[in-house]
C-alpha cells in the first residue's frame, strides 16, 4: 500500500532487541533486489535460537511479498518456545499476517497495524482477470480466517475491514483483539494518585514552557518538584497554611515556586 510506505519508517527499532532469543522484522516481507525479511531468514534464527526457547519478535514494516508472510506466519505458529511479537513501529499488510503469529501481542502507543486486501499486476484478456479476481478472493480468505482466529471478529466483518483498508492504532488494535496489550514502556498508571500528580506536572512544565526556558531547565526544575512531593514534611513545609488540607496539585505548585525562589 503506498499509505503504508509513506508511513513507514525504518529508523524505528526496538532498544532492546539485542538478546539472542529475538527476530527483527525492520524491512519490507520478501526478497526485493536482495533485501527484506524472508521466511529463509527466520528459519534460520529459529534453528539458532532453538526450538524450546521462547522468542520475541519486534516489527516495524510495510508488509510486502503475502507468501512470504503466510510462510513466516505458519514458522513461528510451529515454534514449539512460546511466540511474543512487539509491534514498535507499524505492521502492516503481510506484517500483520506475522504479528498474529504471537502467543501475545503487545503494540506501542503510537504503532499501528495495517489490514487490506491483496494486490496483483495481472495483464491479460477478461478471462485471465476474472481468473486473477477470483484466485486473489481465496488469498483474502486466508488472511480473513487468521485475523479472525487472533480476534474473534466475525468473518464478514473481517472481509470488510479488508475491502476498506483498515489502519489501527494502538489503542484499537487492542480493543479488537488484534494485540493483547501496550508495550510495557507504554502502560500507564492508572491510580488518581499517579493522575492527579502528572495533571499538575504538566500544567507547570505548560507553563514554564510558555515563559521561554529551555526544555533541559524545565526538566531539571520538575525533577526537583518530583523530588520535594516526593517527601511528605519537606513538601508539607512549603503549602500555604489553608483553612483545609492542601491537596496533592498545591503541594506540587508551591514546591515548583519554592524551587524558582531558590534559583
Amino acid at each position: 500500500s503506498p499509505r503504508a510506505m509513506e508511513l513507514w519508517n525504518p529508523g524505528i527499532r526496538a532498544s532492546a532487541d539485542d538478546s539472542e532469543a529475538t527476530i527483527g522484522i525492520y524491512d519490507v516481507i520478501g526478497d526485493y533486489c536482495g533485501e527484506g525479511m524472508t521466511a529463509t531468514i527466520v528459519s534460520a534464527v529459529l534453528r539458532r535460537i532453538g526450538a524450546d526457547k521462547p522468542v520475541t519478535v519486534f516489527i516495524n514494516s510495510p508488509g510486502g511479498d503475502v507468501f512470504e508472510g503466510f510462510a513466516i506466519y505458519n514458522l513461528l505458529r510451529a515454534h514449539k518456545g512460546e511466540v511474543t511479537v512487539n509491534v514498535v513501529g507499524m505492521a502492516a499488510s503481510a506484517a500483520s499476517l506475522i504479528a498474529m503469529a504471537g502467543d501475545r501481542v503487545e503494540v506501542a502507543r503510537a504503532g499501528f497495524l495495517m489490514i487490506h486486501n491483496t494486490w496483483a499486476a495481472v495483464i491479460g484478456n477478461r478471462n485471465d482477470l476474472r481468473k486473477a479476481s477470483d484466485e486473489l478472493e481465496q488469498f483474502d480468505g486466508a488472511m480473513v480466517s487468521i485475523y479472525e482466529a487472533r480476534t474473534g471478529i466475525d468473518a464478514s466483518d473481517l472481509a470488510d475491514m479488508l475491502d476498506n483498508e483498515s489502519w489501527l492504532a494502538g489503542k484499537d488494535a487492542i480493543a479488537k483483539g488484534f494485540a493483547d496489550a501496550f508495550l510495557p514502556a507504554d502502560e500507564l498508571d492508572q491510580d488518581s494518585e499517579g493522575s492527579e500528580r502528572r495533571a499538575a506536572l504538566n500544567k507547570i512544565e505548560t507553563i514554564l514552557a510558555k515563559s521561554g526556558m529551555p526544555r533541559s531547565e524545565r526538566r531539571r526544575l520538575l525533577g526537583e518538584i518530583k523530588d520535594q512531593a516526593g517527601t511528605p514534611r519537606a513538601a508539607a513545609q512549603n503549602v500555604t497554611p489553608s483553612a483545609g488540607e492542601p491537596g496533592k496539585t498545591e503541594v506540587l505548585e508551591t514546591s515548583y515556586l519554592h524551587v524558582l525562589s531558590q534559583r
